[in-house]
């Protein structure tokens, strides 16, 4: 007797044996409970599938001719409920070209009657070998692609950690996720990270701005319509959640949809359903929901701008990405890899930056988060001349705000105190002004009298 094969997680096999013949299902019971298999029965099509939706099998093995259902039919349903259900089927000699029709609907193969014991053993033990490879493979598929799609994450910051382990924790479960983070930090990428690694990756991803599309139009991307449904509507529309089947939809800044939506979207979370604009009936979806804001949902919720029910339904796992400035530690990965982007587009070599363009960019605020130092980086491959980026390559406004920063930083490294930082301001305000009081005064926002007095004070040379 061969050892019985077994599943992926290492126990026997589970298999279902659906037969209206009673004999023939205590038959192949004791036949694989013998061999070490777990073995339940369903004597009809519908008993069989209620079992399958409760707990799916590693096999199900069939009679084609049943009197409520054929073998055929259970087959196909059995695949809309599991894409990789494996059916193993059980016909009579006449009946080869109905098994062979049930195989292109997706059964695994199939044995006749009579059949010898293990002829159906054999057949047994090579569906199981064949589910655990196909699963090996989807997970090495699966690990190969988060390996691939986590290498576009550059930071080694305690915060981007943080998220890259929630990333790979929550991607493979069936929960939404709510991404929060000023605009510019990469929530889509997040949102693409964790379609990638998760068991949807080969289904679609469709993604959504919510507030790039007007109110009378995003319902119908969304939830789709029926030919006749409004004046412009000449042919059916599947919209984006169906369009989303197997996969993931990404609804970007779901704090701009409107109330009214709002609802809608709500009961398309709960029912699992859509129903197009037109149409008389819904029909069921089946397409994970990530959503991202750069707003606080749940300050929109307390000022009545966003469903509370909805928030809950949402926000089932939070996710929320650190500010540029929250992280600029990660400044100098991200420059490196912003001008190894850009590089290969410009004829000079460029091998870096300096020393004063990078402290400007470390003490910038970075208001635009990544995005901004993306473009920032990019305009400085393009434009400059030199093989190293300097400040003069940098933008004015953010050359001024970062050389601020510098002077406040070494200030506070130098321990200076408020009347020598006084002191120094006032000298320099001068030396830019080439000694002229009255514009210096302007500068610093003070009238003459008090800038002569400052002057003594300090015993500054005329």
């Amino acid at each position: 007797m061969m050892p019985a094969a077994r599943s992926s997680a290492g126990k026997p096999g589970r298999i279902l044996i659906v037969d209206d013949d009673r004999a023939m299902c205590q038959l192949l019971i004791d036949l694989l409970r013998d061999d070490g298999y777990e073995a339940e029965v369903a004597y009809d099509g519908e008993s069989a599938l209620d079992k399958y939706r409760a707990a799916p099998f590693d096999l199900t093995i069939t009679d084609l001719m049943m009197p409520k259902m054929r073998g055929i039919e259970l087959v196909q349903r059995l695949r809309e409920i599991d894409g990789g259900a494996l059916v193993l089927l059980i016909t009579a000699f006449g009946t080869i070209e109905s098994a062979v029709e049930a195989m292109r609907a997706g059964a695994f193969h199939y044995v006749t009657k009579p059949f010898h014991n293990d002829e159906i053993l054999i057949q047994v033990k090579r569906a199981l070998e064949q589910k655990k490879l196909h699963e090996e493979l989807r997970r090495l598929r699966t690990e190969v692609r988060a390996r691939e799609r986590f290498q576009n994450f550059v930071g080694r910051s305690p915060a981007m950690e943080r998220v890259l382990e929630t990333v790979a924790q929550v991607s493979d479960l069936p929960a939404n996720i709510l991404i929060e983070g000023e605009s510019g930090t990469g929530k889509e990428l997040v949102a693409r990270a964790i379609h990638s690694s998760s068991s949807r990756a080969s289904g679609p991803f469709v993604a959504i701005n919510c507030a790039a599309i007007p109110e009378t139009l995003l319902e119908s991307e969304l939830f789709g319509y029926v030919r006749g449904a409004f004046t412009d509507a000449r042919r059916d529309r599947p919209g984006l959640f169906r369009e989303a089947a197997g996969g993931v939809i990404f609804l970007d800044e779901i704090s701009e949809m409107p109330l009214g939506l709002q609802t809608k979207l709500l009961r398309v979370l709960e029912d699992k359903e859509v129903r197009p604009l037109g149409a008389n009936q819904s029909e069921k979806v089946d397409a994970r929901v990530l959503s991202a804001s750069n707003r606080r949902l749940e300050d929109l919720v307390r000022a009545g701008k966003f469903r509370q029910d909805l928030y809950y339904r949402l926000n089932v796992i939070r996710i929320e990405l650190p500010a540029l400035r929250q992280r600029s530690d990660d400044i100098p990965l991200l420059i490196k890899h912003f001008i190894d982007k850009f590089a290969p587009g410009v004829a000079r070599r460029i091998d870096g930056i300096r020393a004063d363009a990078l402290a400007a960019l470390k003490s910038y605020e970075w208001p635009g988060n990544i995005r901004e130092l993306e473009h920032t980086i990019e305009r400085a491959v393009l434009l400059g001349k030199e093989s190293l980026i300097g400040v003069e390559d940098l933008p004015a406004n953010l050359v001024a705000r970062g050389e601020s920063a510098v002077v406040l930083t070494q200030a506070l490294e130098q321990r200076l105190t408020l009347r020598d930082l006084e002191r120094e301001y006032i000298g320099k305000v001068l030396a830019n002004t080439s000694g002229n009081k009255t514009e210096a005064a302007r500068i610093l926002g003070v009238d003459r009298t008090t800038l002569y007095r400052k002057l003594e004070e300090y015993k500054f040379k005329e």
